[in-house]
């Protein structure tokens, strides 16, 4: 929900989108420009590829992860060990060309890089974590299925089924979880550094592979009208809605505002991350061009089609009722209109809860504020709260028994096929048996409450003693 601007000046440059008002500049992109971004490419990903594929031919046999995940009982096909891309480029580059270009580049760490801003950056992620990852689910993830063209990529990799959505979100929160670790995780030979390289090499056989399928039948996907199959305007997407969409649009309608440094700090983290993933970095190259980007994507990009509301339900619906969280469908959907606005959900097709779960959101804006305030107030607090969340997230997203259980080598298994593309499903609402976050969010709404009803009687209670004192004295 965006909290209303008594202060702001609106003049023939002001727009709003999508609940969003800000000021239109030179500095914004346009059609014109963006364009050209929509048939450009990781170029150099994708001949790695073809080198790893020659060295390591995939195999024949693998099966799109939403239908081979869980072998059929009868399945007698031999299971055979994943390849792991990053390895086989590590082993190989030595003695390719091609593959020695990549290793160099992604090892060659860039000038503007600064070890410690990046470290300030990975703290920023847990300082304000329960509203990241909420940001990031229902912001983000959700209201970015609005971008028409890049769902139409997404659709047919067949990965955003309700069966397999809760996963693949898992699997993207996996990676920041290693990028966002440690220090050492991000520099090269590091955790996140190394699935970082495998992101780039998965989005360049989803590519390749897509491009195959439209040759072979051109209206499997038209690329005239969307570009390229993650394409350089997809990542610095991708990349904005991790850090620019986060820091000006997820956190403040949750009532969290970022210092400048912070803001800083987060924005210099997310374009080193871009830098190896292929991604190009100048448009993160300043805060202020981050927010820029951003807002010139939501201007031209976000137009939500048929495609859109079919994602958009099945993401919500592979959330609802699953443990941990145990939420319900209204819950879930207040969530999204609370972070995106009633416009972008109506026109992904979202319902409309009722009161009561708009006070639930409330409550939930409520605890994350005095949550993060308070522990900020304090840097021993925060120092605890960012080590231990640190500690938290992992065993809930990657070992616990409702997370992905085992890291994922970010392999492709999500196989786009001329018979395959994602469609409306109904949510397994198997998992609600017991309370879980609402309860919390009437908890915190109550005592929320609670408080404000007692700071506003002390109030009235000195105001009035003051008054009256004063009173006697001037008589």
């Amino acid at each position: 929900m965006a909290w209303p601007n008594p202060f702001r000046v609106r003049d023939e440059n002001t727009r709003t989108c999508w609940g969003y008002t800000f000021q239109l500049t030179d500095e914004h992109l346009t059609p014109d420009k963006t364009h050209p971004m929509k048939f450009s490419y990781d170029l150099l990903g994708e001949q790695a590829l073809d080198r790893l594929n020659e060295i390591s031919p995939p195999p024949r046999s693998a099966l799109p992860r939403n239908s081979g995940r869980c072998a059929e009982a009868g399945d007698k096909t031999e299971v055979l060990p994943k390849r792991d891309l990053y390895v086989l480029l590590r082993e190989h580059a030595a003695n390719d060309a091609t593959l020695g270009r990549l290793w160099r580049e992604v090892n060659t760490v860039p000038e503007w890089v600064d070890w410690s801003q990046i470290a300030r950056g990975q703290d920023v992620f847990y300082r304000y974590g329960g509203p990241a990852l909420t940001g990031l689910a229902f912001q983000s993830l959700l209201g970015g299925m609005g971008a028409n063209r890049v769902v139409e990529t997404l659709a047919r990799t067949g990965g955003f089924s309700t069966k397999v959505a809760r996963h693949r979100l898992f699997e993207t929160t996996q990676h920041i979880l290693q990028c966002t670790r440690s220090l050492e995780s991000i520099q090269p030979g590091g955790a996140g550094f190394a699935s970082s390289i495998r992101v780039r090499l998965l989005h360049a056989a989803v590519r390749q592979r897509i491009m195959k399928l439209a040759q072979q039948r051109p209206e499997y996907y038209d690329t005239e009208k969307w570009g390229i199959p993650i394409n350089d305007l997809d990542c610095i997407a991708t990349i904005g809605t991790f850090s620019a969409t986060l820091i000006w649009l997820a956190f403040p309608r949750q009532g969290i505002w970022l210092r400048r440094q912070e803001i800083v700090d987060y924005v210099a983290l997310w374009r080193y991350i871009g830098y190896l993933t292929g991604t190009p970095t100048e448009s993160f190259a300043t805060p202020d061009r981050a927010r820029v980007v951003m807002e010139s994507l939501l201007m031209y990009e976000i137009d939500p089609t048929e495609t859109s509301k079919t994602l958009a339900s099945n993401v919500l619906g592979s959330l609802e009722a699953q443990p941990p969280q145990f939420a319900s469908r209204a819950f879930l959907e207040a969530n999204s209109r609370w972070l995106n606005g009633n416009e972008l959900c109506d026109a992904l097709g979202l319902g409309r809860p009722g009161w009561y779960y708009w006070a639930l959101m409330a409550g939930q804006c409520l605890f994350f504020m005095a949550l993060c305030y308070t522990y900020r107030a304090v840097p021993y607090l925060d120092r605890r709260k960012i080590t231990a969340l640190r500690k938290i997230f992992w065993t809930v997203i990657v070992d616990g028994k409702y997370g992905l259980r085992e890291e994922t080598n970010f392999d492709f298994k999500y196989i786009p096929d001329l018979h395959k593309t994602t469609h409306h499903e109904e949510p397994d609402r198997s998992g609600l048996t017991r309370p879980g976050i609402e309860r919390r969010n009437l908890q915190a709404l109550l005592l929320g409450c609670a408080f404000l009803g007692v700071s506003v009687a002390v109030g009235y209670r000195v105001v009035g003693g003051l008054v009256r004192h004063l009173l006697g004295a001037g008589a």
